[in-house]
């Protein structure tokens, strides 16, 4: 007799965003999820199936996290923006959710908090700078690619309007790319040492060079630049207009999330890559 195990309850942060309602609809998509709450703060106190234009969820919205997790939940997915994000996770971890972020601007100090808060509730939390497969595919590659080759920056390309700098994916990436290039010296000359304007060398992100660009015209792009004598390698992500491709990635990170304890950062890590 096989037993099946009830759908994940999920709590969504931003549940009626740009990125936010695509994943709400591929969670209701989902037999094995049931998003019972969301929370956005214009649409409090509405029914999610009002909010979300589907007639067969339940639920309503909140207009934090504390009312919306008093109703219960196994995932918690913080996808709002990151002068709440810290105080979203941290409230969901006490509330015994594992929790997925998808927020950007959350810096290394926050996630040392978070890990700390969420070793200590026993639950897990995966943070993923970006849901996008082919973003996926460019923090694993580029990670290789640092190994032999430690000159290395990063150019950060987003919408004019995009407050926090740079991108949950570039955060990402300089943490890994300082790690896996290891001892290896970059040639350049380091940021604090150049003369004229420090800026125009862009910031020093665990060492690595770090170029944000806001200008219209763009959505979310990375390009990670490695340099050696008379050779250059680029790898490049690209995204377009549409939320559609961070849901899938989204989803995976749900599943996976439970029965991990502390903090995980980077979808690949949970990826058969």
């Amino acid at each position: 007799m096989t037993t099946t195990s009830p759908p994940l309850r999920i709590v969504l942060s931003g549940v009626t965003g740009w990125a936010g309602s695509a994943l709400a609809h591929g969670i209701v998509r989902s037999a094995d999820m049931q998003l019972v709450a969301g929370i956005a703060r214009k649409a409090a106190g509405r029914p999610l199936a009002e909010a979300l234009g589907v007639e067969s969820v339940r639920g309503s919205v909140f207009p934090d996290a504390p009312a919306a997790l008093s109703h219960g939940a196994d995932v918690f997915v913080e996808y709002s923006k990151p002068d709440v994000a810290l105080a979203n996770v941290m409230c969901a971890l006490d509330a015994g959710a594992d929790v997925v972020v998808g927020t950007s601007g959350l810096s290394d100090e926050d996630y040392a908090a978070i890990d700390a808060r969420a070793r200590a509730a026993g639950r897990g939390v995966l943070a993923c700078g970006n849901f996008a497969i082919t973003a996926v595919l460019l923090l694993k590659f580029a990670e290789i690619a640092a190994r032999y080759l430690p000159d290395v920056e990063l150019i950060d390309y987003a919408k004019a309007g995009k407050i926090d700098v740079p991108s949950g994916t570039v955060r990402e990436l300089t943490v890994r790319l300082a790690a896996a290039r290891g001892q290896g010296r970059p040639e350049a000359v380091p940021v604090d040492q150049v003369r004229g304007p420090r800026e125009t060398r862009g910031a020093a992100m665990s060492g690595i060079p770090v170029h944000a660009l806001r200008v219209p015209g763009y959505a979310l792009s990375v390009e990670a630049v490695f340099g050696a004598p008379d050779q250059r390698l680029q790898i490049r992500h690209d995204s377009g207009t549409s939320a559609e491709p961070y849901v899938d990635g989204a989803l995976l990170a749900i599943r996976a999330v439970r029965g991990r304890v502390g903090v995980t950062r980077g979808l690949d890590r949970v990826m058969d890559l």
